[in-house]
């Protein structure tokens, strides 16, 4: 779809906006530079948003042979976003200021079964209840409310189209959530918003070409190619966790033999074990997430079964990754969410020699495989810029308030 305009003036803003987070305080000169946009067009830009109150005049620095330069900062306290890391085992919700930074989180976890649509819904304003009242910020300070799912969503519709863990088909999750939610709300993927979190805060960040790879129940690939989220012309890409890895291997949830997803997701890794050691300790049936931590403690210590299973898995792991770096040629690669967490740095490694064997020497040598280093859920930190991404979207749509004062530590409304 060609973009207009005002989708550029949007990304314009979103981009700029995105700089001082991350460089706050900054002059308009150094976002020129960042951004790549004109000096005039950047002071436009950030006079929109000091309109808006969400940055403030932060002083002066001094310039070589020049005036002083005037620096900006963003206002922390300017408006509220909300993160929504909805998994097969938990729903997580973060509060953030507009610095991103957390002020409230609540944890939901999901049993076995508890996978309707309308449970889902329930447990997810359950939680924004929670983290608004913790916070104590008045509900006309939150700008808006991300909301990360799993499997292909539509964006523009606020529908969840397929999500093969939960057998969810065309279910219109965005309608749902707002018979309970009073806020903004914007629906994408686990895979753009970790993305977008090491894009902005994470491993990711200042590199053009990069792919992290969410290792959790279902596994995926976000993309960051030529320094922006690639999402395909359906906002499909990435669905690595689908593509085939063993020929009529394993029977995989989307219907298909042998995907990725079944030799390293959560449920995968407990069949590695299941096959290598039946009767191990090691092994909780019914939890995943009890599995995985024992195979983590397994590893600490020394424990031969843990150390087999995590090398068999990190074996399927680099194989995939070895076609991804063959294929996009990345710079860097980023091991993400609850799995690669709790396996951390033995995975890293074994993940790291697999990759080695299997992609080709010139893009190997390229590519730095890492640990995401985000230390809280990058989900929700994706997701609640998807939120920030919505109200600038919406500012655009109806113009920057205009204030006679000089800015200060409030926002306006959302409409």
């Amino acid at each position: 779809m060609k973009r207009t305009s005002r989708d550029i003036r949007t990304a314009n803003r979103y981009e700029v906006l995105r700089q001082i987070i991350a460089r706050s305080p900054t002059s308009r000169q150094t976002l020129a530079a960042a951004t790549g946009l004109s000096v005039a067009t950047v002071a436009t830009l950030v006079g929109e948003l000091l309109d808006l109150r969400m940055i403030t005049e932060d002083g002066f620095e001094d310039s070589a042979g020049g005036r002083p330069r005037g620096l900006v900062a963003v206002n922390s306290a300017g408006g509220a976003l909300i993160g929504v890391d909805m998994a097969e085992t938990y729903v997580r919700v973060e509060l953030f200021d507009l610095g991103l930074n957390v002020l409230a989180r609540a944890v939901e976890e999901t049993c076995p079964g508890e996978s309707r649509p309308e449970q889902a819904v329930g447990q997810v304003a359950a939680a924004v209840g929670s983290v608004v009242a913790q916070a104590g910020v008045e509900g006309a300070r939150v700008l808006g409310v991300g909301v990360s799912v799993p499997g292909q969503v539509d964006r523009a519709t606020g529908i969840a189209e397929y999500a093969p863990n939960w057998d969810w088909h065309d279910v219109p999750l965005l309608g749902l959530l707002a018979e309970h939610i009073a806020y903004p709300l914007h629906l994408d993927n686990p895979l753009r918003a970790s993305a977008v979190a090491e894009l902005w805060f994470g491993a990711a960040r200042g590199r053009e070409d990069a792919v992290v790879v969410n290792l959790g129940t279902g596994v995926g690939a976000g993309l960051v190619l030529g320094g922006g989220l690639y999402r395909g012309v359906s906002n499909s890409a990435g669905e690595w966790g689908h593509t085939t890895l063993v020929l009529d291997g394993r029977l995989c949830h989307c219907g298909n033999r042998g995907c990725v997803e079944t030799y390293v997701g959560a449920p995968g890794i407990m069949l590695n074990l299941r096959e290598l050691s039946p009767r191990s300790a090691l092994l909780h049936p019914e939890d995943q997430t009890a599995t995985v931590g024992a195979l983590a403690r397994g590893l600490a210590d020394g424990d031969p079964v843990a150390v087999a299973v995590v090398r068999d898995t990190a074996r399927y792991i680099g194989a995939g990754i070895a076609n991804l770096v063959n294929l996009l040629n990345p710079e860097l690669v980023v091991l993400s969410s609850w799995v690669a967490r709790k396996l951390g740095e033995p995975l890293l490694a074994e993940v790291r020699e697999a990759v080695r064997r299997h992609a080709l020497g010139r893009p190997f040598a390229a590519t730095e495989i890492a640990l995401s280093p985000i230390p809280t859920d990058p989900v929700c930190l994706g997701a609640a810029t998807f939120a920030l991404e919505g109200a600038l979207q919406a500012v655009g749509r109806r113009g920057p308030k205009r204030t006679t004062g000089p800015a200060r530590s409030r926002t306006a409304p959302p409409s």
